[in-house]
C-alpha cells in the first residue's frame, strides 16, 4: 500500500485562521504526509518543522507553482527546505484547446524541466478535467502534451481524469501509470458547481481504478476536496479512513 498524503488546499479556509491548528489536526487524523498549497502565516522553514514535529512527511509541494522559467529558482529554494525532489505545475483549459496552443505550451514547459533537473528535482503536472477532452483527431488533449514533454511526471488527478464521466478514470490511469509518481484523490457526482463528497461516498470506484496504478512508479495517494457538500474537516477524516480501512492506502494509524 502506498501512503497517503493531504493537499492541504482542501482545508484552505480552515488554514486561513490558524494554519498550526489544520496541520496539528491532520496529523491527529493519522494522515502520513502533506502537500502543501501556500504557507499562510508561516514560513516554509516553519512549516517543514511544524509538519517534522509532528512526524508528517512533505509528499511534494504546490508552493511553489512552477510554470513560469523566471520561478524556477524560487521552487529550487523552497523544495530544498521542504526536503521534496517533486516540484508542481499546471495549466489552464486555453492551453490544451487545440494541437497549436499544445505545441506553444510544451515550448514553455520543456526548458523549466530542464532547469529543474539540473537540481536533481522533478517536474510534474497536476491535471484538471480539460486535459483529458478529446482533440480533432480523436487524441487526448493530455496525450499530444505528453508526446512533447517526454520527462515531464505527473501527479494524475484521477477524479478529473473521468473529465464528468467522458471517460473512463480506469483506463485513464492505466494509461499514463508509467508517469504518474502522486495520485489525486477525489470524489463526487461530477457537480457542475463542482461540490465534491469525502472518498468513497461518490461514483468513484476506487479499489477498482488503484488496480491500475503501477506500484513501482506512484510514490503517494492524495487526497484533494476542492470544495465540499459537507462539512470539510470531515470528509477529509472520512476519506481517510475509507483508503486505509479498505486497505487502498497506509496511514499513521
Amino acid at each position: 500500500m502506498k501512503p497517503i498524503s493531504l493537499q492541504l488546499y482542501s482545508l484552505r479556509a480552515e488554514a486561513a485562521k490558524d494554519f498550526t491548528a489544520v496541520l496539528k489536526r491532520v496529523a491527529a487524523i493519522g494522515y502520513a504526509g502533506v502537500e502543501p498549497a501556500g504557507f499562510w502565516n508561516l514560513t516554509p522553514v516553519e512549516f517543514k518543522r511544524t509538519v517534522a514535529d509532528l512526524g508528517l512527511e512533505v509528499s511534494g509541494s504546490h508552493s511553489p507553482w512552477c510554470c513560469r522559467l523566471e520561478a524556477v529558482d524560487e521552487a529550487v529554494e523552497v523544495a530544498g527546505i521542504l526536503g521534496t525532489d517533486k516540484i508542481a505545475c499546471g495549466y489552464g483549459p486555453d492551453e490544451f484547446k487545440d494541437l497549436d496552443s499544445i505545441k506553444k505550451l510544451a515550448d514553455t514547459v520543456i526548458p523549466i524541466q530542464e532547469k529543474l533537473a539540473q537540481h536533481n528535482l522533478t517536474l510534474f503536472q497536476h491535471n484538471h478535467a480539460w486535459e483529458f477532452k478529446r482533440l480533432a483527431d480523436g487524441r487526448l488533449a493530455y496525450e499530444a502534451y505528453l508526446d512533447y514533454c517526454p520527462e515531464v511526471k505527473l501527479e494524475l488527478d484521477t477524479y478529473w481524469s473521468a473529465n464528468m464521466g467522458q471517460e473512463d478514470p480506469y483506463e485513464m490511469l492505466k494509461k499514463f501509470s508509467g508517469r504518474a509518481i502522486l495520485l489525486h484523490l477525489k470524489d463526487g457526482n461530477y457537480d457542475p458547481d463542482h461540490n465534491m463528497l469525502a472518498v468513497g461516498d461518490g461514483l468513484m470506484n476506487f479499489p477498482h481504478v488503484l488496480e491500475a496504478m503501477n506500484p513501482m512508479v506512484t510514490q503517494w495517494l492524495v487526497v484533494e476536496l476542492d470544495a465540499c457538500k459537507t462539512d470539510m474537516f470531515e470528509a477529509v477524516e472520512k476519506s481517510y479512513k475509507y483508503l486505509t480501512e479498505n486497505g487502498l492506502a497506509r496511514g499513521n494509524k
